[in-house]
């Protein structure tokens, strides 16, 4: 049985379902998708990766890069020839990758909310869940909590998914009318004063319509709300044309240790698989569904639920390195002046562009060790030696 049909449960249940094993996807929404609790952008890179297909009903709009704002205004312009990424409409996506895991064989309920599991004999045997208005025990070999950042399975069957508020964002988001910026990129606001340890985004859904967010701190004194109202009076961008609001809570940080434990695996947000620095997990839970569901098909196979250990230690030695790697960057950029993102933005117009969109840190400090406004201060030495 699997938990939640966001991102990472889907495809666990096609994969396990694919490979002739019985398979139950649950989610607590009436509508799967609905509400979203994103900005909805992708590297155009998973849809070949994972095996999804590129389908026209899930795709808002293709995108070109991305433009970074620093705090005084300088701007970075990360542009392709070719498309980078897309905007989706998370609610027909999700969903469509629930249809999917149905068609491979799996049986999907929605509206369908697990509320404990069911223990016998010192072990776990299922969970009790709600569908609709019926209280229903159903029983599995495996289950996997895919229940999204409260995860009330991984809770349940013991595995520890505490981490402190600080390793959490608030988020808070407008589906609206905006007219001004570029289609074709996605556009980033940094600063002290715009997004504490965060940014604003303007994600093009179309030509006049966008995602309009902002990520902070959720410890921070002041609400996300806040701020990104305050950013958009300051850019003069009437609010008279609201299509969807959007509240959210993004890990970006704490990764569960034992992603693993008996016959109960967590995985995506529930396992604070999202990167630390820009709060996206999308990819991260396509990649971690997919080594978690081979490691089930494996135990299945060979009746050694032990087995599931392995997804442990795969992902820690692969992905979850490199969150960690980020991790390590974010807590950098924590620290980080408005002067500091002034300059960095400014140093790194003439840097690889392509190498730093796709999130290679180390040709962001080769550019800007090059540069002598950083390597005259101690201060940004410091915190350059802090990623190294």
């Amino acid at each position: 049985v699997v938990v939640g049909s966001g991102i990472a449960g889907p495809i666990i249940a096609k994969n396990v379902a694919k490979a002739g094993y019985s398979v139950l996807l649950i989610d607590k929404k009436p509508a799967i998708g609905s509400p979203k609790q994103c900005a909805e952008g992708i590297s155009v890179k998973v849809f070949k990766e994972y095996g999804i297909p590129y389908d026209r009903r899930f795709i808002n709009r293709e995108i070109y890069g991305a433009k970074l704002y620093s705090p005084s205004g300088y701007e970075l312009e990360l542009r392709y020839k070719e498309v980078s990424g897309v905007i989706l409409e998370r609610k027909v996506f999700d969903k469509m990758l629930a249809y999917y895991a149905a068609k491979a064989g799996a049986d999907v309920l929605a509206r369908t909310e697990a509320q404990d599991v069911i223990r016998k004999d010192g072990r776990i045997a299922g969970i009790r869940a709600k569908h609709e208005d019926e209280l229903v025990e159903i029983y599995a070999d495996i289950i996997v909590a895919a229940d999204g950042v409260e995860s009330t399975i991984a809770r349940k069957a013991g595995i520890n998914t505490y981490a402190p508020p600080h390793e959490f964002d608030s988020s808070y988001e407008y589906e609206m009318l905006i007219e001004g910026f570029d289609p074709d990129l996605i556009h980033l606001w940094f600063g002290n004063e715009v997004a504490p340890r965060g940014y604003v985004w303007v994600f093009p859904k179309d030509e006049d319509r966008a995602n309009v967010g902002i990520g902070i701190a959720s410890d921070h004194p002041q609400t996300a709300k806040y701020y990104l109202d305050k950013w958009l009076r300051e850019k003069g961008i009437p609010t008279r044309k609201i299509l969807e609001v959007n509240v959210g809570v993004v890990p970006v940080g704490g990764f569960v240790r034992e992603l693993a434990k008996g016959n109960v695996v967590v995985v995506g947000d529930a396992a604070r698989q999202v990167n630390p620095m820009h709060g996206g997990g999308m990819a991260e839970a396509m990649e971690a569904g997919t080594i978690a569901s081979k490691w089930i098909v494996k135990a299945l196979e060979e009746d050694n639920i032990s087995l599931l250990q392995n997804y442990t230690r795969e992902w820690w030695e692969t992905d979850g390195k490199r969150l960690e790697r980020i991790l390590k960057v974010r807590r950098v950029t924590e620290k980080l002046t408005d002067e500091d993102l002034d300059l960095f933005i400014r140093v790194l117009r003439g840097a690889d562009a392509e190498k730093i969109a796709s999130g290679n840190y180390f040709e962001v400090i080769k550019a800007l060790i090059k540069n002598p406004k950083v390597m005259m201060s101690p201060r940004r030495i410091k915190l350059l030696k802090e990623l190294l």
